[in-house]
């Protein structure tokens, strides 16, 4: 076995077993991850993933302990941004999404906004240190989350964590989709937002993507996308403060957690957040 580095708050690992034809990705629950993953909501999503031809195949071995045990992919590449410059890719990544999208709804229902209250409510029992502005902040996710749960929900199967190295391409250029540990049923729109934000598209390639996924860009789509813009950054920033207390990993999450802030901060002052939250 040797370690796979990288991981944001679990310990990695390559296993080989001595007269198996193939190795194994091992992933140890790293400390207080359970405050945010149900270990037996991930498996299924990840079961659901594998079924759809889209995810590693996983393994039940050691799941009472929260092992998580899946295939290795061998001579495969994390994406990285070169990739995202090319439509072809981006248009094949935003069908994996879709194809999940698509499927029969999970067990577990946890929506962007109950996550938001999760967090906040563990930052509490934490005595977290919340940024200067959060009055500001989250009156501003509170406008949002009404627009939103006034103009309806559309809840599927959601992966919720877009991370550039979740997405891994074999030798042969096949896509696949790994780490489900966040996976729930929420909001369609959420997803595709959240994934245009992380992967640093620009306006024009955002509105690619609404149309190789819905078919068509609508005003309500594009204004739907920018207020979960903001609320998956909120989300991801009031992850980092918790992390901040708890975990013991080599990652600097006050970083992290900064770089979200400052980004929400932008989209809250741009013009078309207003027009956003009276447009739905």
């Amino acid at each position: 076995y040797r370690p796979i580095f990288g991981g944001f708050s679990n310990s990695n690992w390559h296993v080989t077993v001595v007269g198996d034809h193939k190795a194994y990705f091992v992933k140890m629950p790293g400390p207080g991850t359970e405050k945010f993953i149900g270990r037996r909501a991930s498996l299924e999503a990840s079961r659901r993933a594998h079924s759809l031809a889209i995810g590693p195949r996983p393994y039940d071995y050691l799941q009472d302990r929260g092992v998580e045990i899946y295939d290795f992919i061998e001579g495969a590449r994390s994406c990285t941004r070169r990739d995202l410059h090319t439509p072809e890719f981006r248009n094949r990544v935003v069908g994996l999404y879709r194809t999940f999208n698509d499927a029969p709804p999970l067990g577990l229902t946890k929506t962007v906004f109950d996550m938001i209250e999760e967090h906040l409510e563990q930052l509490r029992e934490l005595d977290g240190v919340l940024s200067h502005d959060f009055p500001v902040l989250y009156r501003e996710y509170r406008a949002a989350r009404a627009a939103i749960e006034a103009s309806g929900l559309d809840i599927v199967p959601c992966y919720n964590d877009p991370a550039l190295g979740n997405f891994l391409i074999s030798p042969a250029g096949k896509i696949t989709m790994v780490d489900f540990e966040y996976a729930s049923n929420n909001d369609r729109c959420f997803d595709l937002a959240t994934w245009c934000t992380e992967m640093l598209l620009d306006e024009a390639q955002q509105n690619e993507a609404i149309e190789h996924y819905f078919g068509s860009v609508e005003a309500r789509t594009q204004s739907r996308m920018f207020l979960y813009r903001m609320l998956g950054d909120f989300k991801w920033a009031l992850w980092s403060m918790i992390q901040m207390r708890i975990s013991s990993i080599d990652f600097d999450f006050y970083k992290f957690g900064s770089w979200k802030l400052m980004r929400l901060r932008a989209t809250i002052r741009d013009p078309r957040w207003g027009q956003a939250l009276g447009s739905l």
